[in-house]
């Protein structure tokens, strides 16, 4: 029988859990602040020549067999198809799947992992990963590189990087990239919530046409084509060349575009 207790007790990054706790010394937060930067330095220099990405979230809990992850799995192919890098939080399951997919295409497949106790570890089908101890710091790693974001089933994880996308895209703090929400069996109530705070005006009915609510790859990728390089007029530039004073070093060649926001 598992009691409240366990149920509640935090599991997560140490530091992360200590900092949340309440104000510290100030010597203390200068040293957490002093982590933090560290983190996100090391994630801008691996990520730095990845190209364009789009982030594929879901649970890590799906196995192979899993009709899930084979949808992941072939979401990864098409998503390198139209010259992106396929971003995922980096641990198994639909992550796995679609880095896995990416990587069986010829892609570039890169991973933006968290360290926790259980559960999450780098899967096999990285061209390049992070471990990031704090989770903000993971979502704004998966969000700063995307121009898409596709979300498959998942647990409260998944749906915290759904509404955080969707939230930063509606208040404006995002530019408008194309969300696409897979799995209308899974996530049917979760469709009909959303239409339910427009019927109740907590959103406006604009808002819940924010994301592409389907089961079918093809128009999935459509959507993204549409609505990510079509829609900004995305252009090719020039490649950055990694400089070896900077510790930098290029990813294996692959057909990835060279996007440049307008």
């Amino acid at each position: 029988m598992i009691n409240s207790d366990q149920i509640f007790t935090p599991v997560g990054s140490k530091q992360e859990r200590v900092f949340l706790a309440g104000p510290h010394s100030r010597w203390r937060e200068l040293m957490f602040l002093v982590d933090v930067v560290k983190e996100f330095i090391s994630g801008f220099r691996k990520f730095h020549f990845v190209g364009p990405c789009v982030s594929v979230f879901g649970s890590a809990r799906f196995n192979e067999t899993h009709p899930y992850y084979k949808l992941a799995r072939q979401m990864g192919q098409e998503i390198v198809h139209l010259g992106f890098t396929v971003i995922t939080g980096g641990g198994p399951g639909i992550m796995e799947a679609a880095n896995r997919g990416a990587m069986e295409a010829g892609g570039r497949s890169i991973g933006c992992n968290i360290v926790l106790p259980v559960e999450q570890k780098p899967n096999k089908y990285l061209d390049r990963w992070v471990n990031i101890n704090y989770f903000f710091i993971r979502k704004v790693l998966l969000t700063k590189y995307s121009y898409a974001f596709v979300v498959l089933p998942g647990g409260y994880g998944t749906l915290d990087e759904f509404f955080e996308a969707i939230t930063m895209i509606q208040t404006g703090k995002l530019f408008r990239f194309p969300i696409v929400l897979m799995g209308k069996d899974y996530h049917s109530e979760l469709a009909a919530h959303i239409s339910r705070m427009v019927t109740e005006k907590t959103i406006s009915p604009e808002d819940a046409l924010l994301y592409l609510f389907t089961d079918s790859v093809a128009e999935a990728i459509d959507h993204i084509r549409k609505y990510s390089i079509e829609r900004f007029g995305l252009k090719q530039k020039k490649k950055i060349r990694p400089l070896g004073i900077l510790g930098e070093r290029k990813l294996k060649q692959a057909p990835v575009l060279n996007f440049k926001v307008i």
